[in-house]
């Protein structure tokens, strides 16, 4: 088994160990909170129990997360209104993303605690990605790059208005 090691991935994810203790540390419960900011903060969307937002980290242009209003740390622990929401939204952001990028395909998943990868363990988070063949920004590959090629602000821009 070939093995791909990723040092500076462990800073992020030591970074989110502590940048998450209880919803008053939580960057997303911060984001639900600060609605008078929602350009600045790139959250393009607020549904009655989520919200959607650029990833602040973008894998990819174009990568969104759909967040639960409410601080729940596993999916199972969600109420069924708040899944059902989350789900439709992500389907929302798939035709947005589609519209706005024309992808070949995507990325959509839900990394549940700490070993799984999560970033910020204490609030689920759906993931979605557009996809084109040849594109390499999943997983970085030559010396901590990834290119992207548009910034925030042009990504937010394109995709605020599609919800």
């Amino acid at each position: 088994m070939d093995r791909l090691w990723s040092p500076w991935r462990s800073e992020y994810v030591a970074a989110g160990e502590t940048a998450d203790s209880g919803t008053r540390g939580c960057v997303f419960c911060k984001l639900h909170a600060d609605v008078q900011n929602d350009e600045t903060n790139f959250v393009v969307y607020r549904a009655s129990r989520c919200f959607v937002v650029l990833n602040r980290y973008p894998y990819i242009s174009g990568h969104l997360l759909i967040v639960p209003n409410e601080h729940v740390g596993e999916l199972d622990a969600a109420v069924k209104q708040t899944t059902d929401e989350l789900m439709d939204l992500t389907k929302r952001s798939q035709t947005a993303l589609r519209e706005a990028y024309r992808p070949q395909g995507f990325n959509v998943g839900m990394n549940l605690g700490h070993s799984s990868g999560a970033g910020i363990v204490d609030h689920i988070h759906m993931h979605i990605m557009p996809r084109w063949t040849g594109d390499t920004n999943f997983m970085t590959t030559v010396g901590e790059t990834r290119v992207l090629p548009e910034d925030l602000a042009t990504t937010y821009g394109k995709l605020r208005g599609m919800f």
